[in-house]
């Protein structure tokens, strides 16, 4: 160990700490797993929490070590040092005082994860770091779990599968407060997809009390398992549809209700007036709600004739593609209930037979097919 560190770490000499960064990184970096230990030893001291000195004096010895790591990109040789100093912090309270500082074990915790979470993208390194910090969730220290969630997302990116065998405790924090953390969950689902289904109902619970992004990080989870399972999403509709209310989150929600109609469009029959408010508020989604009224406007001669009766009404407002969509969607519905068409065939006639499209007149001449044919078989 060099002679500064030496006689800084053992005489507990703040007045020479500021000299350890004049060490040449080379020299600190090969004898780190003995600085860590040493480190580790003055911080497991009974006496640590109250000396500030020596709060001081490992704080800066820290620093400096953790500096050189960096600057001699040598984390994975040492991870398992830090690691093992981060693991001890959890022998201790890690809870900000009455004043709302954080107690010294936790200023480690933090300056340690920190730095490992720089390297998320190294997997050696975050093997061994994922499960002791998962553990820094519940130790009752919002800012360091706050902070944690943004590094477990970073983590998430490239080693989802790391997280995977610690959703549980990643939910519970979820759950107790932590909605930062809920942008894991789609990464993780990929991987591990029962536990999150167990707890399905209270993260839908979440979504009034989260933020926008949170709100989209939830959305795209349910997105996933909606394609997956759609029917354990079914009780959960009613706060599903709050969502479409909102820009930032009403196409999600709709893709979700689209996915869900298709395994199971019964349930929607309520939700028909919500869609279509939607979208005369977010013009964007005409397309993605023109499919789902598509499925869910199939359920009675009721619903096809409410459903064929707002698709007719976009057509003056949509593009080529949107239009096509719409056509689409109408003669779906009308094939089935063809009916719903004499009230709205000059209305579609108007709107259309003037596009150059192909698709467009084929879908045009199909409705004329379908409406010709109805009027016949009345006039029987």
């Amino acid at each position: 160990m060099h002679p500064l560190f030496v006689e800084v770490l053992s005489k507990k000499d703040l007045s020479r700490a500021g000299e350890l960064f004049a060490i040449d990184d080379r020299a600190i970096v090969k004898d780190l797993s003995e600085l860590l230990a040493t480190i580790k030893k003055i911080s497991n001291s009974p006496y640590y929490i109250d000396r500030h000195n020596d709060q001081s004096v490992v704080e800066i010895c820290l620093t400096r070590i953790i500096s050189a790591i960096r600057d001699t990109n040598t984390i994975e040789e040492h991870a398992r040092a830090l690691v093992a100093l981060l693991e001890s912090c959890l022998l201790y309270n890690l809870k900000p005082t009455n004043r709302d500082q954080d107690p010294p074990h936790a200023k480690i915790a933090s300056e340690v994860v920190s730095f490992i979470f720089l390297n998320h993208s190294k997997k050696s390194v975050m093997c061994l770091a994922v499960p002791v910090a998962v553990k820094l969730l519940h130790r009752g220290n919002k800012e360091l779990s706050r902070n944690l969630s943004s590094y477990l997302s970073l983590a998430a990116i490239h080693n989802a599968d790391l997280l995977a065998p610690y959703i549980q405790p990643i939910i519970d924090s979820i759950i107790s407060g932590n909605y930062s953390l809920v942008r894991v969950l789609s990464k993780i689902y990929v991987i591990n997809k029962e536990p999150i289904h167990d707890h399905i109902m209270a993260l839908v619970c979440l979504l009034p009390q989260c933020d926008t992004s949170e709100k989209s990080s939830l959305l795209n989870l349910f997105a996933l398992i909606s394609k997956h399972k759609p029917s354990i999403l079914e009780d959960d509709l009613h706060q599903l549809s709050d969502c479409l209310q909102h820009p930032q989150t009403a196409y999600t929600t709709m893709q979700i209700f689209l996915d869900m109609a298709h395994h199971n469009n019964k349930k929607f029959i309520d939700y028909i007036p919500r869609v279509v408010a939607s979208c005369e508020i977010h013009s964007g989604m005409v397309s993605i709600a023109a499919e789902f009224l598509g499925i869910v406007g199939k359920l009675n001669i009721s619903e096809a004739q409410d459903c064929v009766r707002f698709l007719t009404s976009q057509l003056s407002k949509s593009d080529l593609g949107t239009t096509i969509t719409l056509l689409k969607q109408i003669k779906s519905i009308a094939e089935v209930y063809p009916s719903v068409l004499p009230n709205v065939m000059s209305i579609i006639i108007a709107q259309t037979e003037n596009s150059t499209s192909s698709t467009v007149q084929s879908y045009l001449q199909q409705l004329n097919v379908i409406n010709q044919t109805n009027n016949s078989s009345s006039n029987r």
